[in-house]
């Protein structure tokens, strides 16, 4: 699962990048909303945010983007988004309406604590889009139940704590336990992200979760790329083939979120 910033690294990228990953193997794509303010972002997705905001990029112009080219691709679409610009675009209920009509197929929110959730929830369900929360290292068994029970689609689970970014070396947290009591809890499918970007890393990830999450890795290679004049897209689909030889099949095989009957928030 490929994640982009939408606009990054200019605008018109969104719409060429993800043709080409559908085509690189992705089975879905993140597409990441810009903020000014991305709190769990690290340095490299947070300045693609900055920059692309910087050459005109709104939340508006990366849904036209979608909705421009969604009839051409079967590859699942996530729409990763702050609350903050749920709010500003009509409220969960309106955000999904436009978010779907864009032709998205579930949604992402990062900073939506569980205790306020069931309206995020219940406006993605409204307009056929799946929900999905994050699940950190630090998350109670307790409070985790209440979040799975919460999503649709898939469960967000962080592989660690601290904000999103490549980290040096091969290794990869120990997922296999917190995996291990999540499917305790649910039958989604469960995606692990943060700090994943190599092939040896999604292989490792996807021993136990069934999708492997990558972004800062995705995004610093496109800007790149553009930098030295070079085809962002082409550069995006070029490592995610190299990242597809880490994949094994799994619910996430056919591309779009699984869409199961969502349920309140606790």
């Amino acid at each position: 699962m490929p994640f982009v910033c939408g606009g990054h690294p200019e605008q018109g990228t969104t719409s060429l990048v993800l043709p080409a990953l559908e085509a690189a193997g992705a089975s879905i794509v993140e597409v990441g909303i810009p903020f000014s303010d991305p709190i769990a972002d690290g340095p490299v997705i947070a300045s693609a945010m900055h920059g692309a905001l910087s050459r005109g990029a709104t939340p508006a112009s990366v849904l036209d983007e979608v909705r421009l080219i969604r009839e051409h691709l079967e590859v699942g679409l996530v729409a990763m988004v702050s609350v903050s610009i749920v709010h500003r675009m009509g409220g969960p209920e309106g955000f999904a309406s436009r978010a779907a009509n864009a032709g998205f197929d579930g949604v992402i929110y990062p900073d939506v604590p569980l205790e306020e959730a069931e309206p995020y929830v219940r406006g993605a369900a409204e307009f056929g889009l799946t929900a999905s929360l994050l699940i950190a290292p630090t998350t109670t068994a307790g409070r985790a139940e209440q979040i799975v029970k919460a999503c649709s689609g898939f469960v967000y689970l962080l592989a660690r704590t601290g904000i999103t970014g490549e980290r040096e070396g091969t290794s990869v947290p120990d997922i296999a336990g917190r995996v291990h009591r999540l499917r305790q809890m649910t039958d989604l499918p469960i995606a692990c992200g943060f700090g994943i970007s190599t092939a040896e890393q999604v292989r490792h990830v996807t021993k136990f979760a069934d999708a492997a999450i990558v972004g800062s890795a995705v995004v610093r290679r496109m800007g790149e790329a553009a930098s030295k004049k070079i085809d962002a897209a082409s550069a995006a689909a070029d490592y995610v083939r190299e990242l597809c030889a880490g994949l094994s099949t799994g619910p996430f095989a056919g591309g779009q979120p699984q869409q199961q009957q969502q349920q309140p928030a606790a």
